[in-house]
């Protein structure tokens, strides 16, 4: 026990030391996506000290399971034990489409079921996850969140804002990783060249834990593209909160 604590201790002093250093930051962000490189991404991060902010959320994975069923747990206390950042994805992870005359936001899943969400609940969508997440790892979430897709609605902002979510964080597009694309089309060669080509200070970066449909993993590059970033003078920060 004894042992471990000096670990995390040391953990900790190295993460404040690399944030008080960080300088001209860029903000890797992780969306749950199958899991299926979760356990991949975690060891490259801790092997290069970069700290990111996940966006929870609570889709199937490659095993079977939810990503914040009680099989998960041990994975979701590692990272807060790291230091990571984590915050919202919806609980189901349904796309918000547009404003409706009744008050409403129209809510629509991936298979094009349909909801109407009132403030209520479109608070309960953000925060379920929360709360799961807080059951798991006794750790709350930040108060940003993430849109599936990144689209927002106005309304969706507003009832959001007034539940207590802060900000909805999207992402640059020089910091749009690619990793839900095609292989074939955009290999993973053609990817990382372009990320380290466009990525600059203060650009958010977004990527998954696992993406089904990807036959050649981006977690197979991510390791050359944080090596690459930071020999141009760029750091990683979890994203900063208001």
């Amino acid at each position: 026990m004894r042992r471990l604590l000096a670990i995390l201790c040391l953990l900790s002093t190295i993460n404040a030391m690399a944030e008080e250093t960080c300088t001209n930051p860029v903000y890797l962000t992780l969306d749950s996506g199958n899991m299926v490189s979760a356990e991949k991404i975690a060891g490259i991060l801790q092997r290069h000290h970069v700290l990111a902010t996940f966006f929870v959320t609570n889709k199937p994975t490659y095993r079977g399971d939810h990503t914040l069923d009680d099989s998960w747990r041990d994975y979701w206390l590692a990272r807060v034990k790291e230091g990571h950042q984590f915050a919202s994805h919806t609980w189901r992870h349904w796309y918000f489409r547009r404003d409706l005359n009744d008050g409403t936001v129209l809510y629509v899943s991936p298979t094009g079921s349909q909801e109407h969400l009132t403030e209520p609940a479109l608070c309960q969508e953000l925060s379920r996850i929360n709360e799961r997440f807080y059951t798991l790892t006794h750790h709350s979430m930040s108060h940003l969140w993430r849109a599936p897709g990144g689209h927002v609605t106005e309304r969706t902002n507003q009832f959001a804002q007034r539940c207590g979510y802060s900000q909805a964080v999207g992402w640059s597009a020089a910091g749009f990783l690619g990793d839900e694309l095609s292989s074939e089309r955009y290999p993973n060669r053609v990817l990382l060249k372009r990320a380290l080509t466009h990525i600059h200070a203060g650009d958010i970066l977004m990527m998954h834990l696992g993406i089904q449909s990807r036959h050649d993993p981006f977690v197979n590059v991510l390791e050359p593209l944080i090596v690459g970033l930071q020999q141009k003078g760029l750091c990683f920060k979890p994203l900063p909160t208001p």
